[in-house]
């Protein structure tokens, strides 16, 4: 089944334009390139690289295409163009190299390329205008900062920046004025607020984002650019909302989330009120969930494209047709049919100060082996959705029931809930684990077969969980994950540093509770078996990291077993690796699970 489902291919809508055709990224090939899907349906490949593409725009008014795309994983993104009018697989020509810094492609205008990049000085972003027919750079912004996102007004004027600030988990919105580099404060940069999708109206008077300033949830505010006032236009307490706005600025594709969930409606943008909701299966997300873009209108209205996935579908492109309702999915072409999965349950889980700890629930597909296994997301500030995700899937398959833990310091449940593992609170989040351990019994599961399994900061939990409670595990997978707080500070990427300092602690003032938060430091204490898989060129996590906790077991004679792949950074992009790496980390279970008693 794991072989099976990992095969499966995906694809995700990127882009559309004026005659109706998309952009997406299609992973058919194993590894995620550029195809084109024509008005017709029919599609064509763009690219044919032996590592992943990363995003891709139409240039207006042309037939080229800009792509941009990394080496070996390890996120340095480089920008190139291709001619569509060219025959068969068009050739790649460098836009913007230079393969020792990061370049993002923001923006595909006519005649030029809005693309982010941190060349200046390795950690702040700048946002660079190049001109297709001079390859001239015109800076628009070099204020500092981790650029994260922006949004060009539709007159070219005016940008939105999207800059990290300085709580955790915090995004300060700048509006910048492109002429004159002029910047002004659309919200203060020591607020805790997260900010998200920005729209702008058509004639470029206003924008509308979603935003938690000043209240826990994500709500839709308009900021008007005249009276430099900001008002609500939709707010919906319970829940977090995001939006994208049509090209003639009437209507408002709006997504909410509800415990994991995304779904999505139209809504009228000058009263709020619902249009339409989206008919499409439930229990899955359409958009805000990790490796999901956006979704894009067309640039005449008539529709717009977004991804939908859920547990038991592998991502698909669907188009949303606003005249008459429909909503069209847009298979990949020779899908292969999905084998029978189930949903989750939802359910919460007592922890030991009271909060309750969200958690989905996938009961064994498979001959029950009594075992569980915890699967917990990375961010930390990340969430678990209710996506695509064939290892969850294959290990119910396997006979483990699955338990993926949305615990403190989670997104999509409201602020107050994402701030509760800031700094100092870093292990009440690793709290969370025993507390969803102590309640095994009571969804019938065996407390003797618990096991961690977590990718990037879940890496860290994982290790965290066997260093800090090891009488409560009987093994771990741990995927790209941190085993030292300091050590990782201290040699992740610089434009990282900043950013990540504000989550966990400050190595200049922290480094007491840094050291004592690390798993690394509890190392002699871990006693279940360990996997562990990294990738060579993984940017945000080194590879050191994963090296030091092996050799440390490795010393004690702890079983560890450490799978590096030299083609990959952070994560295994590559279905050949995938099909290397998992069944390996099965096998590794399969066998310490049968010697517990």
């Amino acid at each position: 089944m794991l072989t099976t489902l990992l095969s499966l291919p995906s694809s995700t809508a990127l882009d559309v334009n004026d005659e109706g055709g998309m952009l997406v990224l299609y992973d058919g090939t194993g590894v995620r390139q550029v195809n084109e899907i024509a008005p017709d349906g029919s599609w064509r490949a763009l690219t044919d690289l032996g590592d992943s593409c990363r995003h891709a725009q139409f240039v207006p008014g042309s037939r080229s295409v800009i792509v941009e795309h990394d080496s070996g994983g390890n996120e340095r993104g480089q920008l190139s163009i291709l001619d569509l009018d060219e025959p068969g697989l068009p050739t790649m020509t460098p836009l913007v190299h230079d393969l020792d810094y990061l370049h993002h492609l923001i923006a595909a205008k006519p005649g030029r390329v809005l693309y982010t990049t941190n060349r200046r000085n390795r950690v702040d972003f700048d946002l660079i205008a190049r001109e297709l027919a001079t390859g001239e750079d015109t800076v628009l912004y070099d204020g500092g900062g981790w650029v994260m996102a922006v949004s060009a007004s539709p007159d070219d004027r005016w940008v939105v920046l999207c800059v990290a600030s300085a709580p955790a988990n915090s995004i300060q919105l700048l509006l910048v004025e492109t002429a004159t580099q002029t910047v002004t404060e659309l919200t203060p940069a020591d607020a805790l607020n997260d900010q998200g999708q920005v729209s702008w109206l058509p004639d470029s008077s206003a924008i509308v984002v979603s935003s938690d300033a000043d209240r826990d949830r994500k709500a839709l505010r308009r900021y008007d650019l005249s009276t430099a006032a900001w008002s609500d236009v939709l707010v919906d307490d319970a829940h977090d909302l995001a939006s994208w706005l049509s090209p003639d600025g009437e209507q408002l594709l709006v997504a909410v989330v509800d415990d994991g969930e995304v779904a999505l409606a139209a809504h009228r943008l000058s009263d709020g009120s619902e249009l339409a909701r989206l008919d499409l299966p439930a229990g899955g997300c359409t958009a805000l969930a990790f490796g999901t873009p956006d979704p894009v209108w067309s640039p005449d209205g008539s529709f717009a494209a977004f991804t939908y996935s859920s547990p038991i579908t592998p991502p698909t492109v669907y188009r949303y047709v606003p005249a008459s309702g429909e909503v069209i999915a847009v298979p990949a072409p020779d899908m292969p049919e999905v084998p029978k999965l189930t949903m989750p349950e939802s359910l919460r889980v007592p922890s030991f100060d009271g909060e309750q700890v969200p958690v989905f629930v996938f009961r064994p597909t498979g001959p029950d082996l009594g075992s569980t296994v915890l699967h917990i997301h990375g961010g930390p500030e990340g969430a678990s959705m209710r996506i695509w995700h064939p290892v969850i899937a294959s290990l119910a398959a396997e006979g483990h029931t699955v338990i993926v833990p949305n615990v403190r310091g989670s997104a999509c449940y409201g602020k107050r809930w994402y701030s509760l593992d800031d700094r100092q609170l870093r292990l009440d989040s690793v709290k969370d684990l025993a507390a969803i351990h102590a309640w095994l019994p009571t969804i019938g599961a065996d407390q003797s077969r618990a096991v961690l399994w977590g990718g990037s900061y879940g890496g860290y939990m994982v290790l965290a969980g066997l260093a800090f409670q090891p009488e409560l595990w009987a093994a771990g997978v741990d995927i790209v994950g941190i085993a030292s707080l300091v050590t990782f500070l201290e040699n992740t990427s610089d434009y990282r540093r900043a950013t990540r300092e504000r989550e966990y602690g400050y190595l200049a003032t922290d480094r007491e509770f840094l050291e004592t938060a690390s798993p690394l430091s509890r190392v002699d204490d871990i006693r279940a078996p360990l996997f562990v898989i990294h990738g060579a060129n993984d940017p945000r996590v080194p590879l050191s990291e994963a090296e030091q906790i092996t050799a440390a077991l490795e010393q004690r004679g702890v079983a560890c077993e450490l799978a590096v792949y030299p083609d990959e950074g952070h994560g295994l992009a590559k279905l050949k690796n995938r099909l290397d790496a998992y069944p390996r980390a099965f096998s590794f279970l399969r066998q310490h699970l049968a010697t517990v008693e």
